[in-house]
């Protein structure tokens, strides 16, 4: 197995990137193919050269604000289209990208496809709660969605939280305004039945607060939703730290007390820390493709290597196609005896 990372995507490309990868190549045991600028990247790892990593020479970049398609089709030697080309060719298993999600994303669609009946793919994304981790999908690769594309979200967050987070038999919640089935607008109303007819283990509406709860292993929205979720999220866990440390710096008192709780404080900050988790998969493409963090550390990429692995290894892309072809052609059947 070969993990093809793009080395210049990501606010503190190649630096991080490659520190991130040096340490997921020596921690993983992971041949890994480092896809960038040849001449910036041999800089960055100077005397720690590792034989598990090799390096495929991309001299362009696509930049944040750049349209995502568009420069997805002009910059052919990007370094990540190039990376999802190292995967379409075979020589890699997966993809990891730091870089500007759209591009991943369109590189992704463009090089790789989707998955046969699923209409669009999203990303997963993962968020601390009491119970362990919450699933959050999509969170920001489609903005408007249709209730049976909400219901492909749900078998894919299902399967993953199976298969890489180790959860028997996840619950699925559709994230609402209320738990009552009557609750929401148009596109949850459509969607609630479609979910409770999917064959998961839904559970039916869930609210905001009950993801921190733990109360679902899996939770479903579109991606505007989402997005403002996992953004929101993010702003609290860091304004709680920054309020925490102003804290315990106010009278001596606090920080004698703060000395005693520095290992519950730091256990904290880990399970907060989105660095932890790595990256958020891009289901519903024909591989693995993960996306991290645009201010993503060395640890959070070679987390986000580990999560690719896992991928691979227990077929999830495979456990998808599985799945959701089995329902189009359970539904075509249906179609065909109506």
């Amino acid at each position: 197995m070969k993990i093809a990372v793009d080395a210049m995507g990501g606010d503190y490309a190649p630096g991080e990137i490659v520190k991130g990868v040096l340490e997921a190549a020596r921690e993983l045991d992971q041949e890994i193919i480092l896809v960038g600028d040849e001449e910036k990247i041999v800089a960055q790892i100077g005397a720690r050269k590792d034989d598990r990593i090799t390096i495929a020479h991309a001299p362009e970049v696509i930049a944040m604000g750049e349209h995502p398609a568009v420069a997805v089709r002009r910059k052919k030697n990007s370094s990540i289209v190039r990376a999802v080309q190292l995967v379409k060719e075979g020589a890699a298993d997966a993809v990891v990208s730091a870089g500007s999600t759209g591009a991943a994303m369109a590189a992704a669609l463009l090089g790789l496809g989707r998955i046969r009946g699923i209409d669009r793919p999203a990303i997963a994304g993962i968020l601390p709660s009491r119970r362990g981790v919450t699933v959050l999908i999509d969170v920001g690769a489609n903005v408007d969605c249709k209730p049976h594309q909400l219901k492909q979200f749900a078998v894919m967050g299902s399967l993953y939280a199976q298969k890489i987070l180790g959860v028997p038999s996840p619950r699925v919640g559709l994230l609402n305004v209320g738990e009552e089935e009557t609750k929401g607008n148009e596109l949850t109303l459509a969607a609630y039945p479609l979910l409770r007819e999917a064959g998961l283990n839904f559970i039916g509406n869930v609210e905001g607060r009950d993801i921190f709860q733990g109360t679902a292993d899996v939770v479903v929205c579109d991606g505007f939703v989402g997005n403002v979720v996992l953004k929101a999220g993010e702003g609290l866990a860091m304004s709680l730290m920054h309020m925490i440390r102003e804290e315990i710096t106010r009278s001596w008192l606090a920080k004698v007390g703060t000395a005693m709780a520095v290992p519950a404080l730091k256990d904290f900050r880990r399970r907060v820390d989105y660095a932890d988790y790595g990256g958020a998969p891009l289901l519903g493409v024909n591989k693995t493709v993960i996306i991290c963090h645009g201010s993503s550390t060395s640890r959070a990429i070679k987390n986000a290597v580990r999560r690719a692995c896992e991928s691979v290894q227990n077929r999830l892309v495979e456990a998808i196609r599985s799945s959701i072809e089995a329902g189009a052609d359970r539904e075509e059947e249906w179609a065909d005896v109506k």
